[in-house]
């Protein structure tokens, strides 16, 4: 499909009054108006979420405990970006943030321009901070400022592999979360985040919903839809993992592993590129010298930590890979990745700190971050000298992670396990599920992603793209992929097989 790139201009200038007053006009041309919005009044956002011009937000009202629907409310931040061709609407397209933890109303902000662009007034678009997130009421777990650095909330083993360490604060993480979260922290599960979808639907008067869900929004999309399958129109799965309902997000964490694996030869050969020369950003002269490098360095840092631009926050092997994870995500984040290492490499250097590395993050975000995934599922109780086991192994197979994907985590000991039965997704609802992924995700490994789409049978095509990174739809720049999700949400028209995009 051929978009209108001028209607973008059309969006960013139109008022969020405007927006309102054409998103409500009775329709003549066929377009589907949408039915009083009960419960939600529009209005401004909050200039924190940097908001697009014509972005609105609301406040939407759910139970904390779905058991108990009439007992205590709380409150959901909401967001939209009307349609500005009210003849052409045919509905809601709800963006599904990642995560756990990520923020709807900030994707939305992110990605709304673009989207819009491509969906040319077919949508209204709309996207919510799930329950202890952005806007939406928070949990807290009351943790020490040293259990909130990405690199001790994830269970990285020692230098030696030990995990000593690991135990002592999950044990003391889940101790803190059962004396201090309550109902609240109880309630992140993505159960509920799918009860809150589907009152989200209910409020904007829809019949059904179209959706576009990215990473563990995707698992929430696939049990949304195995709940509700007659409330699903167009389904778009952007990074899939397994749904496999005996292991959640523990299978998600030991993908992890595999996926640095997948990805990184992309990093080794634009590391070792002839171009990345002129920039001093030339790693090794061959791409398989990258890897010992970086692993060498690793060695060396959890050794003798080096000064960073951060005083008292030394960059060590164990920051050094976490922030290779993160870099994995996007070709973008290669360059400051490659950064981090050559200054590491120079004595007299001064490594810059990745954002996500410079700080501990607040309470709440770790308390979401380990909330939903320990909530889900129950989690083993495995033996130190299991855990032990299973470290050891994995840091032989795949060194680029050390054995963190299959660590002790704070699930291991939280108390009262899974709040309730984990989804299981399956073959039987509407054929109405488009997939895509790439070949290379770190986070979301296409093996993984293939047993979402076996779940999913004939319900579901998958369109493979052969590109590294996590987040194909408007992410990556492949056209061919692009193209596939555009002609789906604005035409219904969905290959009538798997296909691949080269």
């Amino acid at each position: 499909m051929t978009t209108n790139r001028g209607r973008k201009t059309l969006l960013l200038t139109l008022s969020a009054a405007a927006a309102a007053a054409v998103a409500g006009l009775a329709l003549a041309g066929g377009g589907v108006a949408p039915a009083a919005a009960a419960g939600l009044t529009w209005g401004d956002c909050d200039p924190k979420v940097k908001p697009l011009p014509g972005q609105q937000c609301a406040e939407l009202s759910v139970p904390l405990d779905y058991a108990d629907p009439d007992g205590e409310q709380i409150r959901l931040a909401v967001s939209r970006l009307p349609s500005t061709r009210p003849e052409a609407r045919r509905g809601t397209l709800m963006v599904i943030p990642g995560g756990p933890g990520s923020s709807g109303v900030q994707r939305l902000g992110q990605k709304g321009a673009a989207l819009a662009e491509e969906m040319d007034g077919a949508y209204d678009l709309v996207a919510f901070d799930p329950r202890g997130i952005g806007g939406s009421a928070k949990a807290r777990c009351g943790l020490a400022e040293e259990d909130r650095w990405m690199v001790t909330l994830r269970s990285w083993p020692g230098a030696d592999g030990r995990i000593d360490e690991n135990i002592a604060r999950s044990r003391r993480i889940a101790e803190a979360c059962a004396r201090n979260g309550g109902a609240m922290l109880r309630g992140l599960t993505t159960a509920n985040q799918v009860r809150d979808l589907d009152r989200l639907r209910q409020a904007l008067g829809e019949r059904k919903l179209s959706a576009w869900a990215v990473s563990y929004g995707t698992y929430v999309a696939a049990a949304y839809a195995e709940k509700f399958p007659g409330r699903t129109d167009r389904w778009v799965l952007d990074s899939s993992n397994d749904p496999d309902p005996k292991r959640v997000a523990r299978g998600w964490l030991e993908g992890m592993a595999q996926g640095a694996e997948d990805r990184f030869p992309d990093f080794a050969a634009w590391a070792s590129h002839p171009d990345r020369a002129k920039d001093g950003l030339r790693l090794a002269p061959r791409a398989e010298d990258v890897r010992p490098l970086v692993l060498g360095l690793a060695a060396r840092l959890d050794r003798a930590p080096h000064p960073s631009n951060r005083p008292g926050v030394p960059l060590t092997g164990v920051m050094l890979l976490q922030a290779l994870q993160q870099a994995l995500y996007s070709d973008n984040s290669f360059a400051p990745f490659a950064q981090l290492v050559t200054a590491a490499l120079d004595p007299k250097g001064e490594p810059v700190l990745p954002p996500e590395l410079a700080g501990a993050m607040p309470d709440e975000a770790a308390a979401i971050t380990v909330g939903v995934i320990c909530n889900d599922v129950d989690w083993p109780r495995a033996s130190v000298r299991g855990f032990e086991r299973a470290v050891a192994a994995d840091r032989a197979r795949h060194p680029l992670t050390a054995g963190m994907p299959v660590n002790v985590t704070p699930c291991a000991y939280w108390k009262g396990g899974a709040v309730e039965k984990p989804a299981r997704i399956t073959d039987r609802g509407p054929s109405n599920v488009l997939m895509i992924q790439n070949l290379r995700d770190p986070s979301t490994p296409y093996a993984k992603g293939l047993r979402m789409r076996a779940a999913l049978g004939e319900r579901a095509r998958l369109v493979s793209v052969d590109r590294g990174g996590h987040g194909v739809y408007l992410g990556n720049g492949n056209a061919c992929g692009d193209r596939a999700v555009t002609r789906f949400l604005t035409e219904g028209a969905r290959p009538a097989e798997d296909v691949l995009c080269k």
